[in-house]
């Protein structure tokens, strides 16, 4: 049971905050709350691939692993179109943001203060052109599951979170829709 002074004390409190006008409030909130960096990142699927499958990905500067294409969202934009465009920029696919669907977990929650909003989509490897502008993304690949070449400590972990990669024995399934 909470002690009634406590339950009065924090009645008071909210009285007091909901009379405050709505801008002071919302700034007070985001002085009181977590902060969070969002990104999209997208998972693109060959489309051809048999077996395990093969998944899109990228070498950036500094160049010692590889990674998924991924960015962070420009203000207000949504994730779903984030996603897309850093797809465009990264890697040269230009796919319609209604192409992408949610990947299941399509929210993952990093321990350092940042979130991912992550999507897939599959596309043809054998008639989709890789474009990269060797400044931010030095080569865009195709590889197996199975063979997967030096990933970043944050692609192995994201990864991970989908049974795939070094690090997927370390999380458990994501729960199906509907289960």
């Amino acid at each position: 049971m909470i002690p009634r002074s406590r339950v009065t004390g924090r009645a008071l409190a909210y009285q007091v905050f909901y009379r405050l006008p709505v801008p002071l409030r919302r700034r007070l909130v985001r002085l009181a709350v977590p902060k969070y960096i969002v990104g999209a990142v997208t998972l693109v699927w060959d489309a051809e691939a048999e077996g395990a499958g093969r998944l899109l990905l990228l070498r950036q500067p500094p160049g010692y692993s590889w990674t998924l294409p991924a960015g962070l969202l420009q203000r207000g934009e949504a994730p779903v179109v984030g996603a897309a465009r850093e797809l465009y920029e990264e890697s040269g696919i230009r796919l319609s943001p209604d192409r992408l669907r949610p990947a299941v977990p399509n929210a993952v929650v990093h321990a350092k203060g940042w979130v991912d909003v992550v999507f897939e989509v599959e596309v043809p490897a054998s008639t989709t052109e890789l474009v990269v502008d060797g400044a931010e993304v030095f080569e865009a690949a195709w590889y197996p599951l199975d063979d997967l070449p030096r990933l970043s400590r944050a692609t192995a972990a994201l990864l991970g979170r989908y049974g795939i990669g070094p690090q997927a024995e370390q999380f458990p399934p994501a729960a199906q829709p509907g289960a």
